[in-house]
């Protein structure tokens, strides 16, 4: 057997006067995911503690049973997945230029994401490309728009905060180490050596040409650095060693492929186009055909893009696009006795309030062979909640997905040195050694 997850990015909501007090799920009319929903078993998931609010990388590194403090960062996850060369003894961080303005000593930023040509961007990401200081390195490595990761070499930490603000009209923020790690030298060197930058990038960017041009025509300058999540690459044991499956992910972001990489799960990039029902057929069709792997990640972005237009309306039209898809997944996938398919996501994204994600749970549904079927009909953050899978929680998920797939161990037996939780396990055979016969023999 093997397991087909999906996931549908961001896909949790909270309720809206737009739809009558409904999330845009429940709103939405959905009937393949009810038929899934019917046949399967339900419940609700969170990847860490109702409530709190997650990024897309950690709840997908936090599913796939891995532990909160082995995180290694943001910056490195996408730096890597953007093919960049990041080292065990390097920092990458998540960086971008933007727009700030100095007021009462200080630099408060006034768009976040400012609408810049490419030629412009390549001429100022190589203004602030490196810089060096007390043996430190930065180098500016562009991705895409305004954004990049700076890669930090040298006796450097990834225990410092944030200097982007995210939000406009707060300041940009001074990068202090964490306060756990305040006696450490390199975490201070680093936040010292962050500071150092961020004002010679503001200094450079703000005398830049380009940017008197932009003042000369009443556009506001593109003249700071803003810096956030830092990361270093980390041993991890491998998707395969923790839980015995062979993992293919099947996604677009660069974070995705990164991702797959830190936890060493094959990574197969897909394209996102107008049509996201064509795109998620599509991914469900490579999906079924990857009978090498035990374990396919499906996912789509979306549903989280669509709940950060603010507007609940058009969130309910994405779901109710890609619910088209899934009458592949009823036809195709879901009569397939050797395979455990799920549907969940990775967070809310609410179409509403300040916050990036929000911490509510979100719906979930396994059908398979060895499926307890409940007696709810449709999919949606509440009526899930009424399944017999109750709620899930960030590596419950996993040791269920061994369960259902009869691959789960029972506790106490020792097959392999290390604990495994997943049978067979890495053992090693016993082999009875020859005797050898004398010559008379």
């Amino acid at each position: 057997m093997r397991c087909i997850l999906l996931l549908l990015d961001g896909l949790g909501d909270r309720s809206h006067r737009l739809l009558n007090g409904r999330t845009p799920l429940q709103a939405a009319h959905t009937p393949n995911l009810d038929r899934i929903a019917s046949l399967g078993m339900n419940g609700l998931f969170h990847a860490h503690l109702q409530g709190t609010s997650l990024p897309s990388e950690l709840a997908h590194f936090l599913m796939f049973g891995y532990r909160m403090e082995e995180f290694p960062g943001r910056g490195v996850v996408e730096a890597l997945g953007e093919g960049f060369d990041i080292r065990e003894s390097e920092v990458a961080l998540l960086a971008r230029i933007f727009s700030v303005a100095e007021e009462r000593g200080t630099l408060i930023l006034r768009h976040e994401d400012p609408e810049l040509d490419p030629e412009s961007c390549r001429i100022l990401h190589g203004a602030i490309r490196s810089f060096s200081s007390d043996g430190i390195t930065a180098e500016f490595l562009p991705t895409r728009g305004i954004g990049g990761i700076l890669r930090l070499r040298g006796e450097v930490s990834k225990n410092v905060t944030d200097s982007n603000p995210i939000t406009e009209g707060r300041p940009l923020m001074a990068v202090h180490p964490l306060r756990s790690m305040e006696s450490d030298q390199r975490a201070g060197n680093t936040a010292r050596f962050l500071n150092d930058y961020l004002l010679w990038s503001y200094r450079t960017l703000s005398d830049h040409p380009l940017n008197g041009n932009r003042r000369k025509k009443g556009l506001p300058p593109i003249n700071a650095v803003g810096t956030q999540r830092a990361g270093m690459p980390a041993g991890l044991p491998s998707f395969r060693d923790k839980w015995g499956l062979r993992g293919l992910l099947i996604a677009s972001g660069a974070v995705y492929q990164g991702l797959g990489q830190v936890v060493g799960m094959d990574a197969c990039k897909v394209s996102d186009s107008d049509d996201p029902a064509r795109d998620l057929r599509e991914r469900l069709e490579i999906a079924l055909k990857a009978k090498e792997y035990d374990f396919v990640h499906v996912h789509t972005k979306v549903t989280d893009a669509a709940g950060h237009t603010g507007d609940p309306r058009v969130k309910k039209r994405v779901i109710e696009q890609l619910d088209r898809a899934l009458e592949y997944a009823l036809t195709e996938i879901v009569p397939d006795e050797d395979i455990l398919f799920i549907i969940t996501a990775d967070h809310s994204t609410a179409s509403s309030g300040t916050m990036i994600h929000t911490g509510e749970s979100v719906p979930l549904v396994m059908s398979g062979k060895y499926i307890r079927r409940d007696d709810v009909g449709k999919f949606d953050e509440v009526s899930c909640a009424a399944g017999g899978l109750s709620l899930v929680r960030g590596k419950e998920l996993m040791y269920l997905v061994l369960n259902f797939l009869d691959r789960g161990k029972l506790w106490g037996l020792m097959d392999s040195p290390d604990d495994q939780p997943f049978t067979p396990g890495s053992y090693t055979a016993l082999r009875p050694l020859e005797r050898k016969l004398d010559d008379g023999e």
